[in-house]
């Protein structure tokens, strides 16, 4: 008698199979369970609501980085309106990554001495101006001496530019001997100070450069591109992850890099829509809104990339630390290991897009004045 005959001939060894079978598949599905809850996840992203992060407020708004990341990765998200607060976030362990100013990230990297910060893509280029009033006589750089300027934070990358700018044309700032003044000034009240002409021009990112243009009467006296030769390439934001995190958790960060090339790659390719998707997000998270044509033109100025723009980190630090600024009394910071492009090449890789590395190796060789600006300095 086969063994199929005699079970099913035996009420009960028949239950006993049953039971035996369903004990079984009870113990996988628990089993399995309990591997897919070992597997969650949870990613602390923080991002801002302006133009420079479009990549996490669009993507973040519409859902595009929730499905990307997957059902086993919990995004919970931040907004933060000033780089020193996501900063401190970070450095305190309540924030896994960001989108930030390159400034920010290189004071979180210099005060944690390289433990807490580490770049890994690139978001956004230029997109900062000096704009002065028309009707404040500033028509060279002869005409600086005895104006007061703006920018939006002490120490932040705007203010380091305009700084800078006013140092390399010989003009001081009062608080050293100088008879310039520089104010530091949220952007919003920047624009109303500009109205009122309490301020003769403002070193500001966009989509404030432009609504000085065109809703103060500015006019703008510095596209910030003009400096950064060839190409007119300079990091405005870019997206950063505690090295902890990074280590722990490398597949997260790979599929949140993949959302953030995937974000990259839909608004350089849909442009025309991206001031009606971006403004949705924006009203989700303000309440406001930017009047299209403004960031349209804002557009024509800034530049979204993957890649970090290394150089000009370094060139930034440089200044940051001539000015002041920077690891003040001490020797000036290392930056080597402030990078780890490791993921998003291997991102880019799979996407059959150039990756960082090849675009890093060909700006190096066409740029013949990197000795002379100091990055060696830094980097």
């Amino acid at each position: 008698m086969s063994t199929r005959k005699f079970v099913m001939g035996n009420p009960l060894l028949t239950v006993l199979v049953v039971l035996v079978v369903g004990v079984m598949l009870l113990n996988a599905s628990i089993t399995h369970t309990a591997f897919v809850q070992a597997q969650k996840k949870t990613l602390r992203l923080g991002y801002f609501p302006n133009i420079n992060h479009a990549q996490g407020v669009i993507g973040i708004g519409d859902g595009s980085f929730r499905k990307t990341l997957g059902d086993n990765i919990t995004l919970e998200t931040f907004v933060f309106n000033a780089g020193p607060s996501a900063i401190e976030s970070l450095l305190a362990g309540r924030l896994d990554a960001s989108y930030i100013g390159p400034n920010p990230a290189i004071n979180g990297y210099v005060v944690s001495d390289g433990q807490a910060v580490r770049v890994i893509a690139g978001a956004t280029s230029a997109g900062a101006s000096f704009v002065v009033r028309d009707d404040s006589g500033i028509s060279s750089v002869q005409d600086l001496g005895g104006k007061k300027f703006a920018s939006p934070q002490l120490g932040n990358t705007q203010d380091v530019a305009l700084r800078k700018y006013l140092t390399d044309n010989g003009f001081n700032t009062v608080e050293n001997g100088g008879n310039v003044t520089v104010l530091p000034i949220a952007n919003a009240d920047i624009l109303t100070m500009f109205l009122k002409k309490e301020i003769d021009g403002a070193w500001v990112p966009e989509p404030w450069a432009t609504r000085l243009v065109s809703e103060a009467g500015g006019k703008i006296f510095v596209d910030e591109r003009d400096l950064w030769p060839p190409e007119g390439k300079f990091v405005t934001a870019h997206l950063i992850v505690s090295p902890d995190y990074l280590k722990e958790n490398p597949e997260v960060i790979k599929r949140l890099l993949a959302a953030h090339v995937n974000e990259t790659q839909w608004i350089n390719e849909h442009k025309d829509e991206v001031p009606t998707v971006f403004n949705t997000q924006l009203e989700k998270l303000t309440g406001q809104t930017i009047p299209e044509g403004v960031l349209t033109e804002a557009l024509t100025r800034l530049e979204f990339t993957n890649d970090p723009i290394k150089l000009s980190l370094f060139q930034s630090a440089n200044d940051a630390y001539d000015l002041g600024f920077l690891a003040k009394g001490q020797e000036r910071p290392n930056l080597a290991e402030i990078y780890d492009l490791t993921l998003l090449d291997q991102v880019l890789s799979e996407k059959g897009l150039p990756t960082i590395g090849d675009t890093a190796q060909t700006l190096t060789t066409n740029n013949a004045t990197d000795q002379s600006q100091g990055l060696t300095d830094v980097a």
